[in-house]
């Protein structure tokens, strides 16, 4: 109440605020009654931190190694609203209490969510299996084959309680024909969405789960039709009708524009970018350019834009109804209708629903007669999607994109406030023409100085000349290409969008030119090695107090991103690398590089080791050659690294020397008994059980290991290991359960269901049967799958 009272006294007493808002560090005393008074001048500005409490709520969740029991969820937000009850009078202690409320509001969230979409995951690799299910989406990929998203009905024996409900395949034909909704069966290897290439890795597996793909794979044999299944559900039927509109618009623009242009345009369009050639995403991704080729919030702001500027031109023409009639709400409705209708056509992505939930806020704002671009409508923005969504925190597509909004809207706040400070005779046209090249060129600068942390902490690449090729290619985005894709949108229907297709292949064309040439220039990608954790969470504080925050004390901000810059190249890299079976090993050599003990099949898995290693080279290059301090021959490799040898064992003639002589042993098979010599040992088990093993030499001769298993946890999306303890009591429950579903359905006794199940729902008894795989269940499997898969 005392501090309440002193920030009234002192408003009363008229104490001097600048007409800009920035309250100096040094017109606040010390101390927390300082610091509440600072917060109270920044009053206006509380609800842009809300969900930057929310997403901590969300990222707690996701922290966790292990699953909360989902009835307790809600407790820690239950807690916070009584305390915040009983303390609100203590404003120190209100603030305080409604940031925790807010926490735990997201943490409940993320589990409600999780618990929403949960759907059954494959447990280990299976096939050839036949796959039976519906179509929901084609992909073309460049190699002439397809990638199929399922709804699956049946797959082989395995049975309804613990079949995934959607797989992914790669076709190595296309189908002719082939339409979502359509009815197939695919023989096909499956294998659970993939773990993590080394610890704290992006995982793919926790994506693919909020997707509900719950299986990844190949088939073996082309596609067929089955002729012996249902019409599909409702909300397939939906969906499929809205692909197959995507698909027949794919068609005609490439139908006009052939090519990588046509590719290009048709990813624009319908969001479809499977026909894009790899040289041309590889150019864009080296240019810095790929954010325009994925469904965004550029092309939705500029679809919507559009819409809204070309409906309020059109009855502007009309004086009886522009005098009359709130034209531009009017205008506003119909922008938001056709974003709607570009996120239909588009695909749907997460992405593009994110963007379309964005600008559809915007929009909003218009008809409450607020501004639609303010840092508020961006926080209100965020909310909302972190409520429907709370995975899209982890997804850097969200965070690369409001942190450029964020930092956009700022800078555009700052200067409009100084424009309406200036006040003054209008400017002139070359004013006008300076200030529009000139805004073209601070927004690029601003975004790309925005998005340079994140590319950096989940890329490991720095695209040098990003900025020059987007302050080059954005323009022609902006003006030429997506207002070309909304006329021929238009024109469709009247069979008449050869012309606008035609303007937009020219746009497309001086983008690419711009990718190739900025790609091709000397240093255009810097390999950049990973930074820790704490590095970048110090420069996205650092970023979000220094944009969110109006008064001075925003400054401080600069103080953390500085400090986080500065801790960067700090993380500490493993000095052993061993893949999930054993069979992938990689060692620090002499020169501080990585030397690779590799075979064909790993190479996605070498790439991502290479790439965090901050390491341009590719698996080859990397691959073991007598060098770097490491020495292979027939039986194996050995390498001292920070005076501890290291061997790597490919025969049992090599074993027993190196259980004796080893200080760390990687084996590709169990380990023998009576081999206890080494301090560490990595064998077949410990690297299929707990996946890539990162191991760290501290001085003096200590041995940390991180593993992929211990940095996930045990998850939804990350199910303990058949193998595991854990994996075998969840496969015994699993088996019981399937013994009283069977026994329910058929009318047996319980005690008669043993003998009569499949081998899938055997009794605990025959559990190994179950859960261990044979020798060659994955030889033909990828190790790992990229979201490409």
């Amino acid at each position: 109440m005392g501090q309440q009272a002193s920030v009234d006294a002192s408003r009363a007493a008229g104490d001097a605020i600048p007409a800009s808002g920035i309250v100096p560090l040094d017109a606040r005393p010390l101390g927390a009654g300082g610091l509440l008074e600072a917060l109270e001048h920044e009053r206006a500005r509380w609800f842009y931190w809300v969900p930057v409490a929310f997403g901590c709520g969300i990222w707690s969740y996701f922290a966790l190694s292990r699953e909360p029991p989902f009835a307790t969820t809600l407790l820690p937000f239950f807690a916070a609203m009584i305390l915040h009850a009983a303390l609100r009078r203590a404003p120190a202690m209100s603030i305080a209490t409604t940031l925790a409320m807010i926490m735990a509001a997201g943490f409940a969230m993320a589990s409600i969510r999780s618990a929403t979409v949960a759907a059954p995951i494959l447990e280990k690799s299976i096939g050839p299996v036949e796959v039976r299910g519906f179509v929901e989406l084609v992909e073309p990929r460049e190699d002439r084959g397809e990638r199929l998203t399922l709804r699956v009905t049946a797959l082989g024996a395995v049975p309804p309680e613990v079949r995934p409900e959607r797989v992914r395949v790669r076709t190595p034909t296309r189908m002719a024909g082939l339409e979502p909704g359509d009815a197939v069966i695919v023989r096909a290897r499956l294998a659970p969405p993939a773990a993590p290439a080394l610890p704290g890795d992006y995982d793919f597996a926790r994506h693919a789960y909020f997707q509900g793909l719950g299986a990844v794979g190949y088939a073996v044999a082309p596609p067929r039709r089955d002729a012996d299944a249902s019409s599909p559900p409702l909300s397939l039927a939906v969906r499929a009708a809205i692909e197959r509109f995507r698909q027949s618009i794919g068609r005609r623009v490439t139908a006009v524009l052939p090519g990588p242009t046509g590719a290009i345009a048709n990813a624009l369009m319908t969001g479809e970018r499977g026909g894009i050639p790899e040289a041309t995403n590889e150019a864009f991704r080296d240019s810095g350019l790929f954010h325009i080729l994925s469904i965004s919030g550029l092309h939705m702001a500029i679809m919507g834009g559009a819409v809204f500027w070309t409906a309020r031109a059109v009855l502007a023409l009309f004086p009886s109804i522009a005098l009359r009639y709130p034209i531009k709400k009017w205008a506003a409705v119909a922008a938001a209708f056709g974003s709607l209708g570009y996120l239909a056509i588009s695909g749907g992505s997460f992405a593009t629903v994110r963007s379309f939930i964005t600008i559809s806020i915007m929009f909003l704002a218009i008809l409450m007669d607020r501004p639609a671009v303010a840092l508020r409508n961006v926080a209100l923005s965020a909310f909302a999607i972190l409520i429907l969504f709370p995975e899209s925190l982890l997804d850097v597509g969200f965070q690369m994109s409001f942190a450029a909004v964020v930092a956009l809207v700022s800078a555009y706040e700052m200067f409009r406030d100084r424009a309406r400070r200036r006040g003054g005779a209008p400017y002139g046209a070359l004013t006008k023409v300076a200030l529009f090249f000139g805004g073209i060129v601070l927004s690029t600068l601003v975004a790309s100085a925005a998005v340079a942390p994140f590319a950096i902490y989940h890329f490991h690449t720095s695209q040098q000349f990003a900025i020059l090729a987007n302050l080059l290619a954005v323009p022609l985005c902006n003006i030429v290409v997506m207002p070309a894709a909304l006329a021929a949108f238009l024109a469709m229907p009247l069979g008449l969008e050869a012309g606008p297709l035609l303007v937009m292949g020219m746009g497309i064309e001086g983008m690419v030119w711009t990718a190739d040439h900025v790609a091709a220039l000397p240093g255009a990608v810097t390999a950049v090695s990973a930074i820790p954790t704490f590095a970048f969470v110090l420069m996205l504080a650092g970023g979000l107090w220094l944009l969110l925050w109006g008064a001075r004390w925003r400054l401080l901000g600069g103080v953390a991103l500085v400090a986080g810059i500065v801790a960067a190249p700090l993380l500490e890299r493993p000095d052993v690398l061993v893949g999930r079976d054993g069979r992938l090993v990689a060692v620090r050599g002499i020169s501080g590089a990585l030397s690779v003990i590799a075979e064909d099949r790993s190479r996605f898995e070498v790439a991502r080791w290479l790439e965090h290693d901050g390491d341009d080279r590719d698996a080859k290059a990397a691959a073991v050659n007598g060098g770097n301090g490491v020495t292979c021959d027939s039986i194996g490799c050995t390498a001292t690294v920070k005076g501890m040898r290291i061997s790597v064992a490919r025969h049992p003639a090599a074993i027993a020397e190196d259980c004796a002589r080893a200080d760390i042993l990687v084996l590709d098979v169990p380990v023998p008994k009576g081999c206890e010599s080494p301090a560490a040992i990595v064998d077949f088990f410990a690297a299929r059980t707990k996946g890539t093993h990162a191991i760290y030499i501290e001085r003096p001769r200590g041995i940390r290991i991180e593993t992929v298993a211990e940095r996930r946890g045990i998850r939804p999306w990350a199910p303990a290991h058949p193998w595991s303890n854990e994996g075998r009591k969840r496969a015994r429950e699993l088996a019981l359960r399937a013994r009283k579903t069977a026994a329910a359905s058929r009318g047996w006794a319980p005690d008669d269901a043993p003998s009569r199940l499949p081998a899938f729902a055997a009794p605990v008894d025959m559990l190994d049967t179950l859960v261990l795989p044979r020798a060659d269940d994955e030889d033909d499997l990828p190790l790992f799958y990229s979201d490409d898969n």
